[in-house]
Parts: C-alpha cells; structure tokens; sequence
C-alpha cells in the first residue's frame, strides 16, 4: 500500500520498534510524523528546516533576504515587517531550488537567478522572467568532458558593486554580461584543476545514469570582485584552484595556496572591504573525507596565504568550514560559518570564539553583512539574522576590565507596527522589537541597581529605566482600544504596562527603548505606556550602574518609506506637540475620574446632605463614563481617549479636526472639573 506524505526525497525512516503505528521521516522539506501507520502525516509547516544554499541582501529599507531552498523555490523575505499584508511579506523569485538568486543593486525589483547553472532576469513587479542560459546548451546527460560550459547546481554568481547591470557568472570559466544577460563575454580560461585526457563521465554510470546536468566537477564554486577595486576578480573552484585577475580578466593567476590538499571546494572567497590586497578563502573538503577547518587569508593579492584555522585556535581539527567573511566597519573582525555553526575572530582570524548563542547546530553555508546585521544561510535551518552588531564593532581590553559599559547604540528607525514573533503554530518568523537598541554589560552583579535614563537635544529626561522596577509581562501587538477603554492609552505600536525592567545580571545585555515617551497616567499618577513617539533627532543614553556613569549619543531617524510618502520633519514635530497635548489631557481625565470614584465610594450609602451629594456625583459620572455595556453611547472620557488614539497609531501631520476637536475636549473637561470642585470643593 502506497502512503503519501506531505514532502517528495525522502531520506530516513524512523519506526518504533515498540509500535510499529508512529513513524518519523525526514525528506528536503522537513520532518513528519505519523501515529496510524504512515496512513497520515503530521505538517512541516511548523518547523524552519529550509535548506538554503546561499543568501543575498538588497538596499531597501526594510531590506529583503535572498535565498534558494533546496528541494522547493526561491524566497525573498523581509528583515522585518512589512505591514502591508501577508501576500507581500513572502514571495519566491526567478529561478530554482538551486539558485542562486541576486537582487539588482540599485533596482531590487529586478532580481537575477539561476537554474541548474542556466541564468534568469525577473523583473517582479511583473513577474516577467527572461531567460538567458550562457550557451544556450541543454546540460542534461551530459558528462563534464562533453560540456560546452561547465556549469553545476549552485553555479556562482557576483553582481559587480561597481556596475549594476554587470553580473559574472562560473562555469569552468568566468561569464560576464554588461546588459543583464543579454550578452555575454568570456573573461578568463579555464580556471578549474579539470584533469586533460582523463574525460569525467556523466554521474551516476555505469550503474544508474543520473546525469541532470548539475552533478559537475571541475567547475568554478565562487567568484568575488572586490568592492575597493573594479576589475579585481578573484575565483575558486569545487576542484581546488584559487586564481585572480587585477586587470578586468585580461590576465589571472594561479594563487592556489601551496599547503592546500588538491581537490577541496572553495566555497567561499572574501575580498576584504577595507584592503584590497587581502583576501580571505574558505575550503570545504568534508566530502573527500577531510574534516579539518581551512580558512586562509592573503595580504599580497594571493602571492601567498597564511592559514587561520589549525585546528588549535578556536575552530575544532574536525570541523569543516564554508564561510568566512570581513565585517565592513571593522577590519579585522571576522566571521566564519562551519558544518557546525558559528564563530567570530576579533583579530583578522588569529583567534577565534563562539558566536553560536542561540543558534541552532546547523551548516552555515553564506554569511552576508548589512546596516550592522549579520545575515546567515544554514543548510536545514533557513535564515538567521544577528541583529544590531555594533557591540561587537565597540569590544576591547577597556571593556573587559571595566565594571560597567554602555556601548554607543546604532541609528534607530522609527517604525509603525507589532514586532515579535511569527504567527501560526510556531511556523513564522521572529523579528525583534521596534526601537532603539541599547546594549550594555555587567562585569560582576552587585547590589546597586542599574538605570538607564534617555534625555533629548537639550538635556531633558525623556524616560527612566530601571532594574529596580516591578516586572513586567511584554504586551501583544498594539491595537486600538475600544471606545469603551476608559484608561485606554490611544492605540499604536506600544504596549500598555509601565516601564520595562532592567536586568543587571553579569554579562552582555540589550534593551530596547520604544522611542515612546511616558503615557497617559493613570488616575493613581502612575506611568502608563503608548507614549507619543520621539522626533527624529539627536538623543542620548545615560548608563548608572554603581559608581559608573556613562553617556553615549543616540540618533532617531524616521523610516523612509514614511518621508517617501510626503511627511516632513515639521510634520512630525506638529504631530508631537499635538499628542503630548491629547496625553496630559487623557492623564488629567484619568485623575479626575478616580477623584469622583473615590468620593463616590466614601458616599456609599450615606444619607441626608450626603446622599444628595452622592446623587450630584453620580450624576455627574453619568455624563464622564461610558456605562460598561456594550455599545453604549460613550461619554467624554472614551471621547478623549479615543481622540488619543487618532494621531497616535501613523506618522502623520495632525488633521484640522482632530486640533479642533482637542480643544473642544479640553474646555468640555474643564468644565466637568468645575462641576466637580462644586461638588466636593477644591481639589487638594
């Protein structure tokens, strides 16, 4: 009897030799479980087990992630939400499972793939994808010696940073095209260590041909142009050779590193985006059975190599590498990704750490770096964003010994909607909170607490943190509060708690300001959340933490989608004033409701002047809260905390209405607080 399950390459089968009814089998898309005899299957909807080759970024804001998934699509995917609907969050693009697939640098509509080693542009807006296969050669059934071109399943491919029309794509050669695939050129010869007179044969022979154009040795694995210089190419095969050319392609050398075993991968090069003589390469040699980590680095243009990883300086002797890449904001600083996870060298690959932290033990196959996030692809655990690295731009000696330190926090975004994470069964993404990042570390715990104060241009506290305060419990996504919130905060992207607490504890710590100053308080005086939002400008962080006293800079810039859209500086400025107004008038709202609330409790019961009393009081209610019954019709404290939220949830200039609205409100409270200072007389 046939079964179906929900994945087609199945692998591994798992069955309890207990029950024989619960299956697990794993396949390219994940894992499914079965409890009835395979006759149905659980989902892999619910777990990120993508395998995804290669990762590429773009320049938009918020700026998309690039992959291809084996055994599925494309993908491109937001580094954070959109908020414009759940078809736009996710999408696939041109080409296959193999990719790769590279967004146009200054046009991320148009997107190039790749195919099985045959080449694409799509243009996605429109979904129009035309195809341009360098040679235009069927590659199925065919051996490496009865190729044209070369080209295997991830066949490389490197949008020059200097042009962007030019793309460089590898098969034994380097193709180029200066009009996105139209045309293309042939720059090099070949560059691949393919044995002459020793023909390879298609995969799979004698016993099961299995040739599908994509199983091909002695191909180009990566090229790279440097970043610094145009025309500086560098290249390396899934055969072993590295060459480079510093004229464009008219000449290249063979820089092979003399200690390198023939035959590995090269899976990776880096030209470094700081000096462009050097260059980093990783080798993979896991599949001719070699587990031991090859990262070399060059100073000379490839005229020779030292090699970073001996087995005894951090990365383990039977652990494969496949990436390494130079962060652009600190020369020097060096990330590495291996069969295994991840690592950091914080002196140009001298020594090398642990930056595994909360990632899965998974194969980091490409690591991209942009705006100061780390972005990585893994073979079996889809994309992982380390967001925000400007910590580790900021460690040295000083902040080891030091007792306490608040490092300088990145430029924060202003930005509209719920962050956290994914939706449906554990199966979304997880983004992190919308605000300002601030990272600080704790050498040693103590008694003293730690507070963090945020002050504006002129010196001014606008928000006070502290380790001290009561926990909290992060709130949901932000919705507008019904009319009937008679405490309401005005809806928007906050939550409605007090302020968060800070956590001393020794070691590395982040906190996120939301950018929102305090809330409306509540009758009690206390802090309320959903605070109006910070303008665009200059902040800055103060760090206490015993006897230290740290200050660091903090710049606020709104997302430039929003001043796309025609809002101005002014605009927001106007809006501020607007809703610091609208807040203190919910705030005094709020006091004056818990005013008449008390009096009305003390009343309870009382008779002669004090029941009438009672009954001017409640009367007077009547026309300042909303009857806790659905529908009702609202009275002036849901008004106001309704106004709240309609400048409060969008970057916007405030409307004429809701101004006059305000005012209207304003003199409507003042009035209720004179019937009510009548009633009990003066408030203290």
């Amino acid at each position: 009897r046939n079964a179906p399950v929900p994945h087609g390459d199945n692998h591994e089968m798992w069955i309890n030799p207990r029950n024989s009814d619960i299956m697990i089998q794993s396949n390219d898309g994940g894992a499914n479980v079965s409890m009835d005899g395979g006759r149905t299957w659980s989902t892999q909807n619910n777990q990120p087990t993508s395998e995804i080759y290669q990762v590429a970024l773009d320049n938009q804001y918020p700026y998309r992630v690039y992959g291809a998934q084996q055994d599925n699509t494309t993908l491109i995917v937001p580094s954070l939400p959109l908020n414009s609907g759940q078809t736009d969050e996710w999408r696939t693009g041109p080409g296959c499972e193999t990719g790769p697939i590279i967004p146009n640098r200054v046009n991320p509509d148009i997107v190039y793939g790749s195919c099985k080693g045959q080449f694409s542009r799509m243009n996605i807006r429109t979904g129009d994808e035309k195809q341009y296969w360098v040679g235009g050669e069927s590659l199925y059934g065919n051996g490496g010696a009865t190729l044209l071109f070369r080209f295997q399943r991830v066949s490389p491919m490197e949008v020059s940073p200097h042009e962007a029309a030019t793309v460089y794509y590898g098969s034994q050669h380097v193709h180029r095209t200066r009009d996105e695939g139209v045309t293309w050129e042939t720059i090099s010869p070949d560059l691949t260590a393919f044995p002459k007179g020793e023909p390879q044969e298609a995969s799979g022979t004698p016993i099961t041909r299995d040739a599908t154009g994509e199983e091909v040795y002695s191909t180009l694995y990566s090229i790279r142009e440097s970043p610094l210089v145009k025309g500086l190419i560098w290249t390396g095969s899934n055969d072993g050779p590295l060459y480079v050319t510093r004229d464009d392609g008219k000449t290249w050398a063979n820089v092979t590193p003399k200690d390198l075993p023939p035959g590995g991968r090269v899976q990776n090069i880096e030209p470094s985006p700081h000096r462009p003589g050097t260059a980093y390469a990783a080798i993979y040699r896991f599949l001719l059975g070699d587990f031991a980590p090859y990262i070399y680095r060059t100073d000379d243009y490839g005229k020779s190599w030292k090699r970073l990883t001996d087995g005894s300086n951090g990365i383990a002797r039977d652990e494969p590498t496949r990436v390494v890449r130079e962060d652009p904001a600190r020369p020097g600083l060096l990330y590495a990704g291996t069969e295994f996870g991840m690592y950091v060298s914080f002196d140009n690959g001298g020594h090398w750490q642990s930056l595994q932290l909360n990632l899965p033990a998974t194969p980091v196959t490409d690591i991209k770096i942009t705006r100061n996030d780390l972005v990585l692809s893994t073979q079996g655990r889809a994309f992982w964003i380390l967001d925000n690295l400007t910590p580790l731009h900021q460690l040295n000696d000083k902040v080891a010994t030091a007792s306490a330190t608040l490092f300088k926090p990145r430029e924060a975004v202003r930005g509209r909607g719920g962050r956290g994470g994914g939706g449906g069964r554990g199966g979304g993404p997880q983004y992190p909170a919308a605000g300002a990042m601030i990272d600080y570390h704790i050498a040693a715990a103590g008694s003293d607490d730690v507070t963090l104060q945020i002050l504006d241009g002129a010196g001014a506290v606008v928000r006070s943190f502290t380790s001290s305060a009561p926990a909290t419990v992060a709130a949901p996504v932000a919705e507008a509060p019904p009319p009937d919130d008679e405490e309401g905060s005005g809806g928007g992207r906050g939550g409605r708690g007090g302020a968060p607490r800070l956590d001393k504890s020794t070691g590395m710590h982040r906190f996120t300001w939301d950018l929102r100053y305090p809330g409306p308080q509540s009758g009690t005086g206390a802090e309320g959340g959903n605070g109006p939002v910070a303008v665009p400008g200059t902040y800055s962080v103060r760090l206490k933490a015993g006897a230290v006293s740290q200050t660091q800079p903090l710049t606020v810039v709104e997302d430039p989608r929003i001043l796309r859209d025609g809002i101005t500086l002014e605009d927001l400025k106007a809006q501020f004033a607007h809703n610091m107004k609208v807040r203190d008038l919910v705030s005094d709202a709020n006091k004056t409701v818990a005013r008449l609330r008390a009096a009305q409790q003390r009343l309870r019961g009382a008779t002669g002047a004090e029941a009438d009393r009672l009954a001017k009081l409640n009367e007077l209610a009547s026309r300042l809260m909303t009857p806790g019954i659905r529908y009702s019709k609202p009275e002036l404290l849901t008004h106001i905390t309704y106004l709240y939220s309609m400048t409060n949830s969008a970057d916007q200039k405030p409307g004429k209405d809701a101004i006059d609205r305000l005012q209207l409100l304003r003199k409507e409270l003042d009035d209720r607080k004179k019937e009510l200072d009548k009633i009990l007389g003066p408030a203290m």
